[in-house]
């Protein structure tokens, strides 16, 4: 039987830590920061491995990353913070983390959207609700003026939509294009009872002469 030699572990280069966070291999994560490598290190987007890991929910990652100082709070090219990505991938548990290590949860992304914003849009209940019992900014109003309820009316979250309201989310609020959410449920109806009319009305067909 042939003898190979083990072949001696290199550095690992920050491309590959990165891709660590998003497939969840922990090793790799701490052989780079072993190695005196940055947790802070990040890509041209400016995505860190914490923003990557806080999207896919590796809480293991996270906490390594965080004991090994990342920046809670670290913003990407859109503004975006772990606690964004936390709440696009729907992890509560990645929230509560990050918001135990000092995260804003009121932070706004270049759009100006908080991470109750991001969580209403994608749908996650758990989330909408726990960032209102921490008592973030409800009413907080995007680029363009939209609060959470204007974001969860539009999207017909009709849960969210209870909760905001239950908790004092202004029903009166107005966009930058003067819509309250009451004016876009209304819009909504009417442009549902609209395609509704088109769909059964009969097709006028041209028929092609004998």
């Amino acid at each position: 039987m042939s003898w190979l030699p083990c072949p001696q572990e290199g550095p690992v280069e920050p491309e590959t830590f990165l891709r660590a966070a998003v497939q969840g291999k922990i090793r790799v994560i701490e052989k780079f920061l072993a190695d005196g490598g940055s947790p802070d290190t990040c890509d041209e987007f400016h995505r860190t491995a914490l923003h990557r890991s806080a999207l896919e929910g590796h809480i293991d990652i996270l906490q390594k990353l965080l004991d090994s100082g990342a920046t809670v709070d670290f913003r990407d090219r859109l503004d975006c913070t772990a606690v964004h990505w936390g709440c696009r991938g729907g992890h509560l548990d990645v929230v509560k983390l990050l918001q135990d290590r000092g995260a804003d949860l009121n932070l706004k992304d270049k759009l100006l959207s908080p991470p109750l914003h991001v969580a209403t849009r994608t749908g996650h209940l758990d989330i909408v609700e726990h960032l209102i019992h921490c008592g973030v900014h409800i009413n907080s109003a995007d680029r363009e003026g939209d609060t959470a309820l204007h974001d969860a009316t539009r999207l017909s979250r009709y849960k969210i939509i209870k909760m905001l309201i239950l908790h004092g989310a202004d029903m009166m609020a107005r966009n930058m294009e003067g819509k309250t959410p009451t004016d876009l449920v209304q819009q909504w109806q009417v442009d549902t009872r609209q395609a509704l009319e088109t769909k059964e009305r009969p097709q006028e067909e041209t028929e092609v002469p004998a």
